[in-house]
C-alpha cells in the first residue's frame, strides 16, 4: 500500500507541474514562432530607420526632444531587444531542425543573419559564437565578444545556407498566414536571403574585397535576388494599438506632438526640390504659412498671419488641427515681410526643411511660436500618410529592390562583372519611385539634371540615400563605408563629424565587463573620441579601420 500511495502521489505531482496554459518546448509549433520573430525584427529596424538614424543621415530633424536625433548626444544603448529576438529565433531554428522543416530552418537562418547584422553594424564587436548559450554553461552567461570580421563572415555563411534550403522549394510544415513577409513563398525568401548577401558583401568590400567581389558576381550571375518593388522584404502594419501601428500614429489623436516634432531635414528637402523629385509630395507637406516678400509693407514683418491675403488680427498661429481643416478647404495662409527693412533671412519656399544640428530648431525660419506647444508653421511636416496607423505605404521594409539595384550599380562602377552601372542605377531610381507610388514620373525624372546618370559613385550613393527613406540605417552604414553623401554635423553637435557606432550599454560594461573591455580595446580612437574615450559613438570599428572613411 505504501508503494502504491507513493506512486499515486508522484503521478499527481507530475500532473501538477505541467502547466496546462503553456506549450511544452518539445511540442512547440515553429509556425507560431515565426510571426513574433519577423514582426519584432521589422519593427525594430524601422524604429531606428525612421527614428534617430534618420537624424544622423539628415532625412529628418526634430524640433522637440531633439538632442539625440539632431546632435548625436547619445547615452549607452542596450542591445537586449536584439538578443531577446535572437533567443526566440534560436528556438525556431532548433524546432525546425527537430521536425526537418527546411523552410522554417531557412527563415530562422535568414533572420539570425539579419539580427546579428544589425548588432554588429550598430555596435561593432559583439557576443556571437558564445551567444544564446546561457543554458549550456554558466561560462556562457558572460559570453566573449567576437570580432566584426568573424560575425560578418558568419552572417554570410548563414545566408548561403538559407538560400540553399529555400532553393529546395520544400515548405513541409508551413501553415498559411504565419509568414508576415512572403506568406510561405520559398522563392521570394531565397531572393531575400541573396539580397541580404549582396548587402553584406558590399558592407565588407573595403576590408575583404576579393570575398565581396566573388560573392556579388556569383549572386548576380544566379539572377536570384530582389528586382522589383513588389518583392521587397516588408511587413504591413496591422493597425490598432501602438505596437501594431506605424510609429507614433496610434497615439496621434491623444498626443500628436511626436508627429509634429519630426520634420524633414533641409539637406534632403533641398535635394528633392532641386530635381523636382516626385517623392517630395509623397513624403512631405507644404508649410502651413508661407513667407511673402512685400516691399510695400509699412512694418518690417507681419505680427499676425494672413488668410487668403487678409490679415487675421490677433492670430499669430492656428493649431495643427485647425490648419489641417483650413488648408483642406482650400484656404492659403501667408505672413508678409518687407525685404528692405526686415533683416532676418527667411525661406519663402512652399516646402522648407530644418538645417541639421541647430541649437534651437523650433525657432527656425523665424517661427513666432518656438517650443513644443505649437508646430512650426513656417517649416514642412511629414505628409498626411504618416498620421495613419496602417495600410498603403506604411510598411517596415527590411531590404528593397532599390537598395539591391544601387548595390549592383556600385559594384559595376567598381568594374566587377555584374552588368552595366547605368542600368542598375536607373533600376534603383525606378524601383524607389515604384515603392512610393510615383512610378508614372520615372521617364521624365530620370532625364533631369542631377538625376541622369553621370557614372560617379557620389551620384549612386546620393540616390541610394534618398531611396533609403524610413530605412536610414542603410544610408548610415553606406556613409560610414564611403563618406557619401558628404554630411556635415550641425553647429550644436559635440563633434564636427557624424558618429560611426552606438555606445555599448551599461548592462555589458557592468555585468560582462572583462569581455566588453576587451572589445573596447579593439576600437580605434581618434581626435573625436576625447569626451567618451573608446566607448564612444566616434570610435571606429573594424569594418572601417584603415579605410580613411568616413572622415
Amino acid at each position: 500500500m505504501a508503494l502504491l500511495t507513493f506512486s499515486s502521489c508522484e503521478d499527481k505531482l507530475t500532473e501538477l507541474n505541467e502547466n496546462p496554459n503553456v506549450v511544452a518546448p518539445s511540442s512547440a509549433n515553429p509556425n507560431m514562432l515565426m510571426p513574433t520573430v519577423m514582426a519584432e525584427a521589422a519593427k525594430k529596424y524601422l524604429d531606428w530607420g525612421y527614428g534617430d538614424a534618420a537624424g544622423i543621415v539628415q532625412h529628418t530633424q526634430k524640433d522637440g526632444w531633439f538632442s539625440g536625433h539632431n546632435h548625436y548626444d547619445w547615452s549607452p544603448t542596450d542591445w537586449s531587444d536584439y538578443y531577446n529576438q535572437l533567443r526566440n529565433n534560436d528556438f525556431l531554428y532548433k524546432r525546425a531542425v527537430a521536425l526537418n522543416y527546411k523552410f522554417h530552418q531557412g527563415v530562422a537562418l535568414t533572420m539570425r543573419a539579419f539580427l546579428f547584422g544589425n548588432i554588429t553594424d550598430l555596435w561593432g564587436d559583439a557576443p556571437y559564437t558564445e551567444a544564446l548559450k546561457g543554458d549550456v554553461s554558466d561560462d556562457m552567461i558572460r559570453p566573449k565578444y567576437d570580432s566584426q570580421e568573424v560575425i560578418y563572415k558568419g552572417i554570410i555563411e548563414d545566408l548561403k545556407a538559407a538560400s540553399s534550403l529555400f532553393a529546395s522549394g520544400d515548405v513541409t510544415g508551413y501553415r498559411t498566414g504565419y509568414d508576415v513577409y512572403y506568406n510561405g513563398d520559398p522563392a521570394k525568401w531565397q531572393k531575400f536571403a541573396n539580397s541580404l548577401l549582396l548587402r553584406y558583401y558590399m558592407r565588407v568590400s573595403a576590408k575583404l574585397p576579393d570575398v565581396a567581389k566573388a560573392g556579388i558576381e556569383s549572386i548576380y550571375s544566379s539572377g536570384i535576388y530582389i528586382k522589383a518593388a513588389s518583392e521587397d522584404a516588408a511587413m504591413d502594419y496591422a493597425g490598432g494599438v501602438a505596437g501594431n501601428s506605424w510609429p507614433g500614429a496610434a497615439e496621434f489623436n491623444t498626443d500628436p506632438s511626436e508627429f509634429r516634432r519630426r520634420k524633414p531635414a533641409k539637406l534632403l528637402m533641398d535635394q528633392l526640390i532641386a530635381t523636382e523629385d516626385p517623392r517630395l509630395k509623397v513624403w512631405f507637406q507644404p508649410v502651413y504659412v508661407r513667407w511673402v516678400a512685400d516691399p510695400t509693407l509699412a512694418t518690417p514683418v507681419d505680427q499676425f498671419i494672413r488668410k487668403n491675403g487678409v490679415i487675421q488680427t490677433g492670430t499669430v498661429s492656428l493649431t495643427d488641427a485647425q490648419f489641417l481643416t483650413e488648408t483642406k478647404a482650400g484656404n492659403k495662409f501667408t505672413r508678409h515681410y518687407n525685404p528692405n527693412t526686415f533683416t532676418v533671412a527667411v525661406d519663402t519656399r512652399e516646402y522648407v526643411g530644418v538645417p541639421a544640428g541647430l541649437i534651437d530648431p523650433s525657432s527656425f525660419n523665424y517661427n513666432p511660436t518656438p517650443g513644443q506647444v505649437v508646430q512650426n508653421q513656417h517649416v514642412s511636416q511629414l505628409s498626411e500618410t504618416y498620421r495613419g496607423t496602417r495600410g498603403g505605404l506604411l510598411k517596415a521594409r527590411l531590404i528593397s529592390a532599390a537598395e539591391v539595384s544601387f548595390i549592383l550599380a556600385e559594384a559595376a562602377q567598381k568594374g566587377w562583372s555584374v552588368g552595366a552601372a547605368e542600368t542598375h542605377y536607373n533600376n534603383g531610381v525606378k524601383n524607389s519611385l515604384d515603392t512610393w507610388g510615383a512610378s508614372s514620373s520615372y521617364a521624365t525624372f530620370i532625364e533631369k539634371n542631377g538625376v541622369k546618370f553621370n557614372n560617379t559613385l557620389a551620384q549612386i550613393m546620393e540616390q541610394k540615400w534618398i531611396a533609403s527613406w524610413t530605412s536610414a540605417i542603410e544610408a548610415w552604414m553606406d556613409y560610414r563605408r564611403t563618406g557619401l553623401p558628404a554630411f556635415k554635423a550641425g553647429p550644436a553637435a559635440p563633434e564636427s563629424v557624424l558618429p560611426v557606432r552606438f555606445i555599448y550599454g551599461d548592462n555589458e560594461t557592468n555585468f560582462n565587463n572583462a569581455n566588453s573591455v576587451s572589445a573596447l580595446g579593439k576600437l580605434e580612437e581618434n581626435t573625436h573620441t576625447k569626451i567618451r574615450g573608446k566607448n564612444s559613438q566616434w570610435a571606429k570599428p573594424w569594418v572601417i579601420q584603415g579605410t580613411g572613411k568616413p572622415w
